[in-house]
């Protein structure tokens, strides 16, 4: 009996995972709303902008979670006509669920409202967001939608090929007038909310022209082939969904969670500045680089990958290059490419988790194979500490020093994604350096030209990673490498990746061996 039922789970599990996509045939192309001018942003917009050159865009880094979480709430109360959101991550949780309120409330308002998450990243949410999608003035995509609800794995292993590439996008437009664009997924980890992981991480928010290219790239995704209605996907929602997800909504704005949060939210320096019209925007030429959403079918040719254009974006670094990625992977070539910057007099410097702060261990294997030859090279390699002090978030929800300073602090780990070109030039964006933001996912993001931006992400570095991050150094005969921590007593010396366990070291040891980079 027990083999014919393993047998018959089997055959059921072939059929789901057989499954196939719907027809889009009849699905509407709809575009970023224009001549949005005389909405309230866009008049605001414009007062910013007179004093500055035409065709100027202004942007307004966010590495604090509060300030960043504000900023989306500020753009959805104030939009008249249209807010555009793309995101690979949207999470069931108390940010989650305030964002996706405010963006019903807009929708009442009489807002159109275009929501386009990944597939993969909605777990627990598909009676919500139908709920969410049977309101007139709100639609609902899913991006490389698994056909099969409930057990997405047996889709991934019947059609790995499509469902292993992702939409890693993130952007929220209103109006066309202001966007923000970056590394931050919608969550309580991404926003410094809760009590658990927090992620370092970094958006900006930008305001001129780059707002209507946003919306244009949001289009290419929104009217591509991998875009499906989550009514084609999701059944039918229950007769009482949208009373159902208003009373969520009420729970969870009044759990002390929420009510906390939303204070810290209340407290954070954009929304002071806001209501003061003082947003110190930094304006000059932004470019918007992104991928073209045929990477998701393995049809873009070069010259349509994000790579390509922030190669040329950014320029060849001259005299030093820093990078922030929290998913370090740069294989061999990209290993080669880097290790020859310190050579030509480029002061190379690169900032990752260590294994006891990174959340994707595998990750972390494809990594440290390159570390000895970047280090050999002179490059200076630094690795995010799992307390790192002065980027704790606090019960208050501040950040990198920001917040208040009682209440207990969580494990911490690095999420944003920034370059730093020669202190000129700054990337902020979703795109890891690893093989998978390469070839895989599709990525977007900024690239600020001659901005004091990259002198100030270069300065945050001086002046935090010793607080923040162990120095990774080879010792003297080359072969080994050692962990230095700066503390009041003194320097802390590691000779394996400090804070982890022997079996933690010997898993990433043995994944390290497996031909699995390609795909990190």
């Amino acid at each position: 009996m027990a083999s014919l039922r393993a047998a018959a789970l089997l055959a059921a599990l072939f059929t789901a995972g057989c499954a196939s996509l719907p027809s889009l045939d009849g699905r509407t192309t709809t575009s970023a709303l224009t001549g949005t001018g005389d909405t309230r942003l866009g008049r605001a917009v414009s007062a910013l902008a007179v004093s500055h050159a035409e065709g100027e865009d202004g942007v307004y880094p966010m590495p604090q979670g509060p300030n960043a979480f504000a900023a989306r709430v500020v753009l959805a109360r104030s939009a008249d006509r249209s807010l555009d959101v793309q995101y690979y991550i949207w999470h069931a949780d108390t940010t989650g669920f305030l964002l996706l309120e405010e963006l019903w409330n807009a929708a009442e308002r009489g807002v159109r409202v275009r929501l386009l998450v990944d597939d993969n990243g909605i777990a627990g949410l598909d009676p919500i967001l139908r709920a969410f999608d049977s309101h007139p003035n709100i639609e609902v995509r899913l991006y490389n939608p698994y056909p099969t609800r409930g057990f997405k794995v047996v889709d991934y292993l019947s059609d790995f090929g499509r469902l292993n590439r992702r939409m890693h996008n993130k952007s929220f437009t209103a109006d066309t007038q202001a966007t923000i664009v970056g590394g931050r997924n919608v969550g309580d980890e991404y926003f410094a909310a809760g009590e658990n992981t927090f992620f370092i991480d970094m958006d900006a928010l930008a305001v001129g022209p780059i707002a209507g290219e946003v919306g244009a790239a949001f289009d290419l995704y929104w009217n591509s082939v991998s875009a499906y209605p989550i009514d084609r996907i999701v059944k039918k929602a229950e007769s009482n969904g949208v009373e159902s997800m208003k009373a969520k909504f009420a729970a969870v704005r009044s759990s002390p969670e929420a009510v906390e949060y939303i204070h810290a939210v209340r407290e954070a320096p954009l929304v002071e500045a806001m209501a003061a019209r003082g947003v110190p925007f930094e304006w000059g030429s932004i470019e918007l680089v992104c991928d073209q959403p045929k990477k998701t079918l393995g049809e873009a040719s070069t010259s349509e990958l994000l790579i390509t254009d922030l190669r040329r974006a950014a320029g060849a670094p001259k005299t030093s290059f820093d990078i922030v990625s929290p998913y370090f992977v740069p294989r061999e070539k990209g290993t080669k490419v880097l290790a020859a910057l310190p050579a030509r007099g480029v002061n190379l410097r690169i900032v990752t988790n260590s294994l006891a702060a990174t959340d994707v261990d595998a990750v972390h294997a494809g990594y440290s194979k390159s570390r000895k030859e970047l280090l050999r090279s002179g490059a200076q390699l630094y690795e995010l500490r799992p307390d790192a002090a002065g980027a704790r978030r606090t019960r208050h929800g501040g950040s990198g020093g920001s917040g208040g300073s009682s209440g207990g602090s969580s494990s911490v780990s690095l999420h944003g994604k920034t370059l730093s070109v020669d202190r000129e030039r700054a990337f902020i964006g979703s795109f890891n350096l690893d093989p998978r933001s390469t070839n895989l996912n599709t990525e977007m993001g900024f690239v600020i030209q001659k901005t004091t931006l990259a002198w100030q992400i270069s300065e945050r570095l001086d002046a935090t990673l010793p607080a923040i991050a162990y120095r990774v150094i080879l010792t003297p005969d080359g072969r080994s490498l050692e962990w230095i921590e700066q503390t009041p007593g003194g320097d802390v010396r590691y000779h394996h990746d400090p804070h982890t366990g022997f079996f933690k070291r010997l898993f990433v040891h043995i994944l390290g061996w497996l031909p699995i980079d390609w795909m990190l």
